[in-house]
């Protein structure tokens, strides 16, 4: 019995050190989310100060530190323009997981990457052209155009850049109040 409770106890540690930390840079601005276990680290090293606190703890024999919500780094970073490497993970980031032609969320095992111009007419494997798709509507569509056959995108796909990044932050960050006035609803 007190072994079964000390494996439900490592659970909860492992849990609360997954969860999201929003990132700000030393002027305040959201620049990334991480989570809670990179944020300590980076408060332990003095690379960061906790701006906000959530309703986790880390226990140790000595010690107890409160898991940060949102962190602040001390000295500012320049951020360079931001660009996302070209993969499927960062195109379901971007199209959150949701068909692009029926318009219905999925898991990232039931999603495939489609090609809107198909390869065999040209298309490139490029930002433009790549959007998520479900496999009943990939099939559907093969190489086709979408338009061909009554098909159509919920939006034209675009590279990854910060605005995208910071819609994503802000999404993530409806739920968690304490980032709402550094997300500038």
């Amino acid at each position: 019995m007190t072994f079964r409770c000390r494996i439900d106890e490592l659970d909860a540690v492992s849990s609360s050190l997954r969860v999201p930390v929003l990132v700000l840079n030393a002027s305040y601005e959201p620049i990334n989310i991480c989570v809670a276990r990179r944020a300590l680290v980076l408060l332990l090293k003095g690379l960061a100060a906790e701006e906000e606190s959530s309703s986790f703890a880390i226990h140790s024999a000595s010690l107890k530190v409160s898991v940060p919500s949102v962190i602040r780094l001390l000295e500012y970073r320049h951020i360079p323009r931001q660009t996302r490497a070209l993969s499927r993970k960062n195109i379901l980031v971007r199209d959150r997981h949701t068909c692009q032609y029926c318009r219905q969320t999925y898991t990232a095992n039931d999603l495939t990457l489609d090609h809107v111009v198909a390869r065999s007419r040209g298309g490139k494997s490029t930002w433009e052209n790549l959007v998520t798709c479900c496999r009943r509507c990939n099939n559907r569509k093969g190489n086709r155009m979408p338009e061909e056959i009554g098909m159509a995108l919920m939006r034209q796909p675009q590279a990854f850049t910060l605005h995208t990044s910071r819609s994503l932050m802000r999404q993530l960050g409806g739920a968690q109040v304490s980032w709402r006035k550094y997300l500038f609803y």
